[in-house]
């Protein structure tokens, strides 16, 4: 069963935060003021926060930027993730991923049935790794920007947390730009 090993040492993550909409400003920003206020209560570090349209290039182009920032552990976006012509955030992750965490739609998923039923469907959350950097794309409501660092990333970006996670094996994303 998943727990928290108190014995071990919390280790903070540097996250940064992009929220895709073509409607809000930085101060409508619910979603990811949600973000960036559970990580820091949890502990984590906001090593960066932008706001960007709903236009594929753009936001491949800021997740290549922060994949190079070696100050930056963990990306995590919000907003995009829909059906619509418009909604392009998933897209765009793919363009980068190196590999994709094909599991964390699918626990997104079964989270967000609990909470809005079949409803859950329409969500294309993903996560992956590109460059020795996770990435998380979110639907761009409060609720399931709650629900997932609630039920995944806060355990999973958490040194302490057993069987498994996310921080312990950061150093092994690259080793296979180091072999030769």
């Amino acid at each position: 069963m998943s727990r928290i090993d108190e014995t071990m040492t919390f280790i903070p993550v540097r996250i940064a935060v992009l929220t895709v909409s073509d409607s809000r400003s930085p101060d409508e920003d619910r979603s990811g003021q949600v973000l960036v206020d559970r990580a820091l209560a949890a502990g984590h570090q906001i090593a960066d926060r932008a706001l960007l349209p709903d236009e594929r290039d753009r936001i491949a182009d800021r997740l290549r930027r922060w994949i190079a920032d070696p100050e930056i552990d963990v990306v995590i976006s919000t907003g995009g993730t829909g059906l619509t012509g418009r909604d392009v955030t998933v897209e765009a992750h793919r363009d980068v991923y190196e590999k994709e965490i094909e599991a964390f739609g699918t626990v997104f998923t079964m989270i967000s049935m609990d909470k809005i039923g079949t409803s859950a469907v329409q969500s294309r959350a993903t996560g992956g790794v590109a460059g020795g950097t996770y990435l998380f794309a979110l639907p761009g409501s409060p609720g399931a920007c709650k629900d997932a660092w609630d039920g995944i990333l806060s355990l999973q970006l958490d040194i302490r947390h057993r069987p498994c996670n996310f921080v312990e094996i950061m150093p092994r994303l690259t080793e296979h730009q180091r072999r030769k």
